[in-house]
């Protein structure tokens, strides 16, 4: 109801009251607007005059930075706050205003920041107070807390096309959140830093493009200026990369095999140039080793947290104790030429477009390098076609003489290669031999005179060498590990000054036929075209060797041949007399592989029988003496007689046996002799005797050797089977007569056993039948009672399976399906019953009686749930689902045989039978049901579940059955006399 005039007037103090109220209500709007035009007034000056400090400092971020914190600090009423770049993982300020020292210093290092949520997409980041929050995993903040006393924080997001750049982030050391208008106010400054920025950027790429357009062309004209001359286009690639990427100092590497070698350097100390020029070793380098396996680029944050060799670090030491390394390759069609190495003396990582920068400079290296490259080449191509020529002229003059072949290879190698020592060896088998050497006369001498030598350890260069390797390279030799493991190597290094080096296998279809060594008294790696030259010279020794060995094989082979035609002469001359061939077989055998005493025994079966001994006549006497003999334990002829086909004994001094034991002592002591080589004569394995040839010196034979004897014992054998076989004949002849009159008698017996046995195999397992016959006894068969096991066992589904499938397909299965369970009963020594489709019924304890009729039961019955599992998968996979029961149970029944003579079987009639058919239709696929007396026959050793009492057909009582799960473990079963063993 509305006031009258009355009322009004009525009550002149109410109306004074409200006016002076509205007139407060004015005044303080009036203020409010007024204060709000003062704000917006001093945001927009400073927004004004932050952007006319971007204008006035084009590039030059650090002013920009710092006016802007100022006027946000001041009108967001921040206690302090910093303005932060993303750098990947870390946060780093580029401008701070109210922090202390320590946290200024440490917000200026960098801090990892992959808590805040501005990473994760959120424009701002605003918390009320920073100690109820989990800084954990926020080191800013909890630094922020601890050391500046923050309390409410507000970050907001640096982002240009959703990039993360930074963030603006302000505090205050009391809990005040900040409002809507200052955070809106803080985005306004954040927008205009990352237009700052990316002004900035801009400029910067257009200065670093014309710098480096301007950087490319000087590369260029110098490259064109010097054709073939290298170190002032690497002086000139070294300096304008090194100002263009902001690097403290660098060197350009080029490769020579595994070294890198500094070939021009600027900016590095003194304490690192030396080394650099003598090279590094590509796996001793963090910069080298990656981009020998494909790295595009190298680039170390941080050297002192990376692995060095005990001089860089020295050096390293001396520059400063961390800093930043970059290596980019210089690549030429995929192979590795070099290197360019850039470094700073402080922790700060080289940027993409440096790297890119870089990448630039290394391909105009590439270019000056294979321009250098092509001249040179085409200069030694000359001289290597000229050795070449030379070489196959010395081959094609001096065939089968390998002298002045391996002399004329290993000088050219040596002089092309620039390796002014070098040894060409051949390989034996066991030992390198020297063939040629190219030297000082000192070296020359001491090569010659240090004799064969075999490898002393696999890991030794010549070891290696022998265990496959093509090339062995040594940068520089007496800082090698070989030197240590080799007194070979030792030997060599300390006797020649040895310092870069290579090893070069000489090899025909993969077989070791030598080395070739050259190397320097300088470290001073040997190039790849350098090792491929010397690998043309290798192949060549090979052609040299090769020539020779054929030349040396057909002259063997003549002899061979020849000796061979004329031991076979002397079989066919002497038909049963053994003593002239095997005179002949030892002579020959000496000669062919050159030995000093030979000998051929006959072997009785016990002992063996001298029957030619040819070489020293002392040991000819003392085996006449000695006659007969067993051989002695551990002794070549033993192991021929328990079975070996060939021994071969390198040195029998080194043999306990011969050293110990009277016989094979006194047998080498009269002889002298030490390598010995014993060849087997068999015949269908049989020992028949044994071949032996032996030599005074420590030299085994070589495999064609081996051959040999093998084929001499082969003709040996052949006429101690002439031999056998005449004196056979005559024995035969009469033998013949009373064997055919006993042959008919036994077949008429063996014929009428077969048919019994044949007869009761069909229904009793092979071992049950033959043991019924073999004891003449067939009245276990007759009809009788007895307690007994029945298995019955078919399959899920097989009628369905039978409905839809062809019979042929049927037929198959089934074929498949007997022939997996059908031996398990025999296995098991079960009795067959039935066999009927996919029915199978199967009993134990009779016709003959076993301990265990239900544990063979149950064992059976997983078997074949395993057989016919497998089965059943593969026709699962076919589409054909089927499964596989079985039932188990005891008791007593009426066992006989049933049918007529031409076809009878065995069979049991009981309740037992259908209590088991019963149970098989119960189970499930893939269960095994047993009745109650079965499972207390095997719960001892098989694990069972109970399934409950079963109502069945046919039974007026339901039946308590048990399931033997596929985990059950079967015992072992004892085996029946005259069986085989059960499992």
């Amino acid at each position: 109801m509305s006031a009258t005039p009355d009322s009004t007037l009525a009550n002149p103090e109410q109306l004074i009251a409200d006016l002076q109220r509205q007139l407060a209500e004015r005044e303080a709007e009036l203020a409010e607007c007024k204060a709000e035009r003062d704000e917006a007034l001093e945001q927009q000056t400073a927004t004004a005059e932050v952007l006319q400090v971007i204008n006035s400092s084009p590039g030059e971020l650090k002013p920009v930075f710092d006016a802007m914190l100022e006027k946000a600090m001041r009108l967001c009423q921040a206690a302090f706050g910093g303005l932060f770049i993303w750098e990947g993982e870390r946060l780093r300020a580029v401008a701070t205003r109210g922090l202390s020292e320590r946290l200024d210093d440490f917000v200026r290092q960098g801090f990892k920041a992959n808590a805040t949520r501005l990473i994760h997409g959120e424009a701002i980041e605003h918390i009320v107070d920073l100690t109820q929050e989990p800084l954990g995993g926020r080191p800013g903040g909890a630094a922020a807390v601890e050391l500046g006393g923050a309390r409410t924080m507000l970050n907001v997001a640096l982002r240009k096309d959703d990039v993360l750049l930074g963030s603006f982030s302000v505090f205050r050391q009391e809990v005040r959140p900040f409002s809507d208008k200052e955070i809106a106010l803080l985005q306004n400054f954040a927008a205009q830093a990352v237009i700052a920025m990316e002004n900035a950027r801009l400029l910067a790429e257009t200065r670093e493009a014309l710098e480096q357009q301007t950087a490319t062309a000087e590369v260029l004209q110098v490259i064109n200026s010097s054709p073939g001359d290298l170190a002032p286009v690497f002086d000139a690639i070294l300096e304008k990369a090194h100002s263009l990427c902001g690097a403290d100092h660098g060197s350009l590497f080029l490769q020579d095999g595994e070294i890198f070698r500094a070939i021009a350097s600027r900016g590095m100390p003194e304490a690192m140039t030396d080394p650099l020029r003598e090279g590094i070793r590509a796996n001793d380098s963090s910069l080298a080793r990656p981009l020998m396996a494909g790295e595009p680029f190298v680039h170390v944050h941080d050297s002192a947290l990376d692995e060095h060799p005990n001089w860089i670090k020295r050096a390293l030491d001396v520059v400063s104790s961390h800093r930043t390394l970059l290596s980019i390759p210089l690549r030429k069609s995929g192979t590795l030429l070099g290197m360019i190495v850039a470094g700073r003396f402080e922790i700060r990582p080289f940027t993409d477009k440096q790297i890119a920068l870089l990448q630039n400079f290394a391909s105009q290296a590439v270019i000056a390098m294979e321009n250098a490259r092509l001249i040179t080449e085409t200069r030694e191509a000359l001289e290597q076609q000229t050795a070449t020529a030379e070489v196959l002229g010395v081959i094609n003059s001096s065939p089968g003489d390998l002298t002045p072949v391996f002399a004329a290879i290993l000088e050219k190698a040596t002089q092309l290669c620039e390796a002014p020592f070098g040894v060409l060896r051949t390989w034996d088998g066991e030992r390198f031999h020297v063939a040629a050497v190219q030297g000082d006369p000192e070296f020359t001498q001491w090569a010659r005179g240090y004799g064969p030598f075999a490898p002393a350890d696999p890991s030794s260069p010549a070891g290696r060498i022998v265990s496959g390797e093509e090339v062995v390279r040594f940068a520089d030799a007496p800082e090698e590990e070989a030197l240590r493991i080799s007194p070979g190597f030792r030997a060599l290094v300390e006797a020649s000054g040895m310092r870069s080096g290579v090893i070069l296998a000489l090899r025909k279809d993969g077989t070791l036929r030598g080395n070739v060594t050259v190397y320097r008294q300088e470290v001073r790696p040997f190039s790849d075209k350098q090792i491929a030259l010397l690998q043309n010279f290798a192949a060549q020794a090979v052609i040299a060797m090769e020539n020779a060995r054929l030349l040396t094989e057909t002259r063997e082979a003549l002899e061979q041949q020849t000796a061979t035609a004329e031991v076979l002469q002397v079989i066919n001359s002497s038909p049963g007399d053994l003593a002239p061939v095997f005179d002949a077989v030892v002579e020959k055998a000496m000669r062919l592989c050159e030995a000093t005493n030979g000998h051929l025994f006959t072997y009785d079966g016990d002992r063996l029988h001298p029957a030619a001994i040819h070489g020293d006549p002392r040991l000819v006497e003392w085996h006449r003496q000695l006659g007969p003999f067993r051989p002695a334990a551990n002794t070549g002829l033993e192991r021929i007689q328990h079975g070996e086909r060939l021994v071969h004994i390198a040195d029998v001094r080194e043999v306990d046996v011969f050293r110990t034991v009277p016989e094979p002592r006194e047998a080498a002591e009269i002889s002298g002799f030490r390598s010995a080589l014993n060849v087997a004569l068999r015949r269908d394995d049989v020992l028949l005797g044994v071949l032996g040839v032996y030599r005074r010196e420590v030299r085994p034979f070589s495999d064609k050797q081996i051959a040999l004897l093998q084929n001499f014992a082969a003709q040996a054998v052949i006429a101690m089977e002439n031999a056998r076989l005449i004196r056979e004949l005559h024995q035969r002849t009469d033998q013949i007569a009373e064997l055919n009159r006993g042959l008919e008698a036994r077949v008429a017996e063996q014929v009428e056993e077969l048919g019994r046995v044949g007869r009761l195999k069909r229904f009793l397992a092979p071992q049950l039948a033959e043991l019924i016959v073999s004891q003449g006894n067939e009245k276990i068969l007759e009809s009788h009672r007895r307690e007994i096991v029945v298995v019955f066992c078919d399959l899920r589904g097989y009628t369905a399976f039978t409905e839809t499938a062809e019979p042929e397909e049927v037929l198959d299965f089934l074929r498949e399906y007997h022939g997996a369970l059908g031996p398990l009963i025999a296995q098991f020594e079960g009795t067959l019953d039935q066999f009927s489709g996919d029915g199978i019924m199967v009993f134990f304890n009779d016709p003959v009686p076993c301990p265990d009729p239900a544990e063979r039961a149950v064992a059976m019955a997983v078997a074949m749930r395993e057989a016919a599992g497998a089965l059943i998968a593969k026709w699962r996979r076919r589409g054909r689902e089927l499964g596989f029961g079985a039932g188990i149970a005891q008791g007593y029944a009426t066992l006989g045989q049933i049918g007529f003579a031409e076809r009878s079987g065995y069979t049991a009639i009981g309740t037992v039978c259908n209590l088991a058919a019963r149970l098989c239709a119960e189970a499930k696929d893939g269960q095994i049901l047993v009745a109650q007396r079965v499972a207390l026959a095997v719960e001892e050793t098989t694990a069972l579940e109970e399934i409950g009492a079963l109502a069945v057909k046919g039974l007026t009582q339901p039946v308590v059955a048990f399931n033997v799960p596929p985990a059950a473990i079967q015992p072992t079963l004892r085996v029946i006399e005259g069986g085989p063993q059960s499992v």
